[in-house]
């Protein structure tokens, strides 16, 4: 896209007078996407929920088509500790520091989503067999923050790490912010100003040059913790809205009330660090909202994809949302993709104009409304017929796909297929059972397109202490979803 190849060029060249040898990542977006290819990528894989009695563990997966064990798990790092759930994943140091040749990303951090401890995992030393550098317990979290269930990690220019929580100690709902030192890891006490969190929380994305965070939310942890349940909903328990941030201050400074935007999760501005805007996926909604700067500072919402829902027989509602679970943009901002978890299908949009996306890819991975299932389609707006089951090198994929990660030049999508395992025994009960699978799908970045690659399957079914339930996907070298540029 013309704006960002123009700030690419601008932030390239005042990077190199100042910087000899940089730090870690890329200096900007479009030097990333010429990176390296992935050879391994990191995944934390949950037995909360499963038949297993064991810890969850970080795999690390070789992607490495020349490697004599593509497709396989070369690694298991077993957490201490029972029934953390494992879930998403962040780096100790990123692009945001490129600009300091001290640092290096040689920390993964995992925080729990629901014993709230974090785990700092060394990734640096041997990046193929990663092992544990340090523990923070869920004890020092709540004296020093107040605060649990803890989700989005993601470094900061100063060499802290942030860490977003949905809840207190306790499981009602508080959008607060842990602080971590860089180095030494340690609880440094919450990023906002005491008692100005938000009322609940899930992720969240930075841009410093127009001053802002902004923040989605889920709902309190006492009521997604056990399962869904629908009167949940009707009692106005789940989240609606995003809450916008002054970096500087510390402050919330205002409240975006979505419409028709029931449970926004993840959220990405547009990666050029001089955009304004960015979109948000709204699980129960079913559609993408953007969110841009108005002219005079403040911050609105529109929506602009809308994934109508599927008039169904034999499933726990008469109407199935796609259940928009996560999205993802392309380095150069030219494609959006998200996944329907419950549908089934992951989608492809040119967002070429952020505010008219078009529709360039579809493909069906598994999903709710598979032929030959439980759940009968009566009227659908968008097919004709329920889609086939998906089966890869002999594995019929159970679920649909949920965690997505794109390679940084952009031709590859990794797909998991589990979202949050009290949610995977609620509506895939066959998830449980047969584990979860990371599938990778080929990308045309010329015209749009997606296509399902054959020989490449990674089978948590297949675990040796049974099936697993594999999340959010990292690569060592960063990523799309989890660096930020200044």
């Amino acid at each position: 896209m013309k704006d960002l190849a123009a700030s690419d060029r601008l932030w390239n060249s005042e990077i190199t007078t100042k910087c000899g040898k940089c730090g870690p990542g890329y200096p900007t977006p479009l030097e990333a996407m010429k990176g390296p290819r992935e050879e391994i990528v990191y995944l934390p894989c949950i037995y909360r929920n499963t038949s297993t009695e064991a810890p969850d563990y970080l795999a690390t997966v070789d992607v490495d088509p020349k490697s004599p064990q593509y497709c396989q798990v070369i690694h298991r790092l077993p957490m201490p500790n029972m029934k953390d759930e494992l879930h998403h994943s962040g780096w100790n140091t990123c692009s945001s520091c490129f600009g300091d040749s001290t640092k290096s990303r040689t920390k993964l951090m995992l925080p729990c989503l629901i014993s709230s401890r974090i785990y700092v995992v060394d990734v640096g030393t041997e990046p193929r067999a990663p092992k544990l550098h340090k523990v923070i317990e869920p004890q020092d979290i709540h004296a020093k923050c107040d605060l649990g269930y803890l989700h989005t990690s993601h470094c900061l220019a100063s060499g802290e790490v942030m860490i977003s929580a949905l809840g207190d100690p306790k499981g009602n709902g508080k959008g607060g912010f842990v602080l971590l030192d860089g180095e030494t890891f340690e609880v440094k006490g919450t990023w906002e100003r005491p008692g100005g969190a938000a009322p609940l929380g899930y992720d969240f994305w930075y841009q410093p040059r127009h001053n802002v965070m902004i923040s989605t939310e889920w709902a309190a942890p006492n009521v997604l913790r056990d399962g869904f349940n629908p009167a949940d909903v009707q009692a106005g328990l789940y989240g609606s809205c995003l809450h916008v941030w002054d970096w500087q201050r510390h402050e919330m400074v205002q409240t975006l009330h979505l419409q028709d935007g029931l449970i926004p999760l993840e959220i990405r501005f547009l990666h050029n660090p001089a955009a304004s805007q960015g979109f948000v996926g709204c699980a129960l909604g079913s559609n993408i909202q953007r969110f841009y700067k108005n002219e005079g500072g403040t911050w609105s919402v529109e929506k602009v994809i809308q994934v109508p829902p599927k008039k169904v027989k034999g499933w726990m509602l008469p109407e199935m949302p796609s259940l928009i679970t996560d999205i993802l943009l392309s380095l150069d901002d030219r494609f959006l993709y998200f996944s329907n978890w419950l549908h089934g299908d992951l989608r492809q949009y040119d967002i070429s104009d952020p505010k008219r996306p078009r529709l360039t890819g579809q493909l069906f991975l598994g999903g709710s409304i598979v032929k030959g299932g439980p759940v009968q389609v009566l009227e659908d707006q968008e097919l004709k017929s329920q889609p086939e089951p998906l089966v890869v090198k002999g594995k019929r994929v159970a679920g649909g796909p949920q965690m997505i990660q794109l390679s940084l030049d952009g031709k590859r999508l990794y797909v998991t297929t589990s979202l949050y395992s009290a949610w995977d025994k609620q509506f895939y009960p066959d998830l449980i059972r047969e584990g979860s699978v990371m599938l990778q799908i080929d990308v045309d970045t010329e015209k749009g397109g997606l296509k399902l690659n054959p020989n490449f399957l990674v089978d948590f079914g297949k675990e040796p202490l049974g099936p697993a339930l594999a999340h959010e996907l990292r690569y060592p070298g960063g990523d799309c979803s989890s660096d930020i540029w200044l």
